[in-house]
């Protein structure tokens, strides 16, 4: 599903019932978890969080226009997703995530490259992603998104 939106309170709102439940929880949790200096935003028609050109004047290398992207979080046709862009860049952040997943949920893990897919609403491992958005600052995003994208 795609919903258009100026900001995340819009973007909630135009939520099913039964999501608009899930989508505040999880913004919640990023809100309140996240280290300080990412920015809440909306991009590519979804929530996200970002480092602001305040921070990283150089912006995402596919658009310099936009931020440095970092999480995003969706509601789509069928399933809740969390972009998650340091699981995709670091390794050692995803063999984490992989391993703790199974002591949280009782469903198999349904992960894309940076996509952690959530088709049942009553079990998403919340306590997971409250542990999962401390893992990274944004000056460690940078570094890890310099070294892995940025030709030198």
């Amino acid at each position: 599903m795609k919903y258009e939106a100026n900001s995340v309170d819009e973007y909630i709102a135009q939520l099913p019932e039964d999501r608009k439940e899930v989508i505040a929880k999880i913004r919640s949790i990023l809100q309140e978890n996240l280290p300080k200096g990412f920015s809440e935003t909306i991009g590519y028609n979804m929530p996200s969080f970002v480092v602001s050109h305040d921070t990283y004047p150089n912006g995402y290398h596919c658009d310099p226009k936009l931020p440095l992207p970092f999480i995003s979080f969706a509601s789509q046709k069928n399933f809740v997703a969390l972009y998650h862009m340091g699981i995709y860049a670091n390794p050692e952040l995803l063999a984490w995530f992989t391993t703790e997943y199974p002591k949280h949920s009782k469903r198999k893990l349904d992960m894309g490259k940076s996509c952690i897919r959530f088709k049942k609403m009553d079990d998403i491992p919340y306590v997971l992603l409250t542990e999962l958005a401390t893992k990274m600052t944004p000056q460690d995003w940078i570094d890890l998104y310099e070294a892995n994208v940025i030709k030198k």
